[in-house]
């Protein structure tokens, strides 16, 4: 008998139909002997549509209103769930976030959990209940309903198989497992059986949107195994975990993640003097703006041109920013580029293979492809590119690091 958390998305609950199927799916988990605790978003769609209500009221809606309005779309998830559960007759009992006492900080909108009060659940699963919780929310000391910020429904399922020690946190949604790449580019691509958490967590953070990087980011800390399912097919997924197998069997890279969301800053003939970094990347951080990749190259009269990428919705606000440094710096021009993508090869076999980097640029080499700028590091190498070329240079690498082969994958 495993203890089991299970969490379904939006659109795994975003018709009555859907949730009737997943009332199947968990009770055949309850009938084979499992405790199973169940996290479940709002139908898909929903969270958008109450926040587009408010905003009809108020052009920045309050935050702790605005937190006790969205959360009650996982609450109408949670009661259907259970219904359709009790339907099948499946003991089932749900809860909202301060029901179990899910207890965060009082950043509305953006919480962080803090506790969690697993009393309740323990003597419900004890009883053989489902326990069918909703994901998203918390509760602060004060009592005000919290909400964890998007994804916050894969953290709540993370958090909860930490507090109650499960043998496994399942997240099922709409693809049936992490990927080497996005099969949309890669019609090649293969499914992982295991990839470890810092391998995910470098995915997440690069491009890959399987799962949200705050719930890797718990699931590492506190050693929950992760498996990621398709919601609607059978099939093993994939388990994210902490081993590193040595296995002579073991690939170099684990997977090709990429993102088209950036765009890149060029401040040129810049003084070359101390802390001229700070000069330029100071007011981009004061304006709440995060910076990705950077280099910076000094010329032989003594200046340097300084060059970095951010989020390209930051893109505008920071082009602004920029040019207004070079005024007060003395640089001789701001440029920026929107036309940009970012790709790299992610994998823990990195750190007892030399020459992984240099194997990257042949094939990039070989495609005609120019690199911008490189960002490295233990498990990871990124590259800036064109964005014209970005499917092609997917396609290439994952062929030279022969992640299409038909046997990859297997146990």
């Amino acid at each position: 008998m495993a203890l089991i958390v299970q969490k379904f998305g939006g659109t795994s609950v975003g018709t009555v139909e859907r949730i009737e199927q997943v009332a199947e799916k968990v009770k055949r988990f309850h009938e084979a002997g499992d405790q199973i605790v169940v996290v479940v978003s709002a139908m898909s769609g929903e969270t958008n549509r109450l926040i587009g209500l408010a905003k009809q009221i108020m052009e920045q809606p309050d935050p702790r209103e605005l937190d006790v309005m969205v959360s009650t779309g996982e609450q109408v998830t949670i009661g259907l769930l259970a219904m359709a559960l009790l339907k099948r007759g499946v003991q089932a009992v749900s809860y909202t976030g301060s029901q179990v006492r899910i207890l965060t900080d009082s950043a509305h909108t953006k919480a962080r959990i803090q506790q969690i009060d697993d009393a309740r659940i323990r003597a419900d699963l004890k009883a053989r209940k489902v326990v069918v919780v909703a994901g998203f929310q918390g509760v602060d000391e004060q009592g005000n309903i919290t909400t964890l910020g998007r994804g916050g429904s894969d953290t709540t399922g993370v958090a909860l198989a930490a507090a109650l020690k499960a043998d496994e946190c399942q997240i099922y949604t709409d693809v049936d497992g992490v990927y080497t790449t996005d099969p949309r580019v890669v019609p090649q691509a293969q499914r992982l059986d295991k990839i470890t958490f810092e391998e995910m967590l470098e995915m997440a953070s690069l491009g890959s949107k399987v799962l949200q990087i705050r719930s890797v980011e718990f699931a590492g800390k506190y050693n929950v195994p992760l498996r990621v399912l398709h919601s609607f097919q059978e099939g093993p997924g994939t388990l994210i975990t902490l081993d590193e197998e040595e296995s002579m069997e073991q690939p170099i890279i684990s997977g090709i993640a990429f993102n088209r969301d950036e765009a890149k800053l060029t401040i040129r003939g810049v003084p070359d003097t101390p802390g001229v970094a700070f000069k330029i990347l100071g007011p981009i951080s004061a304006a709440n703006i995060e910076v990705d990749m950077i280099v910076q190259n000094v010329a032989h009269d003594n200046t340097t041109d300084f060059t970095f990428t951010v989020h390209r919705n930051d893109y505008q606000s920071a082009l602004e920013i920029l040019k207004r440094t070079g005024v007060e710096i003395g640089a001789r021009e701001s440029v920026g580029d929107t036309k940009i993508a970012k790709v790299s090869i992610v994998g823990v076999g990195m750190r007892s293979h030399a020459g992984v980097a240099s194997q990257m640029f042949e094939a990039l080499a070989k495609e005609s492809i120019n690199i911008q700028m490189i960002s490295t590091s233990e498990i990871k190498v990124s590259v800036v590119i064109e964005e014209k070329y970005l499917e092609l240079a997917v396609r290439a690498l994952h062929t030279a690091f022969e992640l299409d082969a038909p046997a990859r994958g297997a146990e």
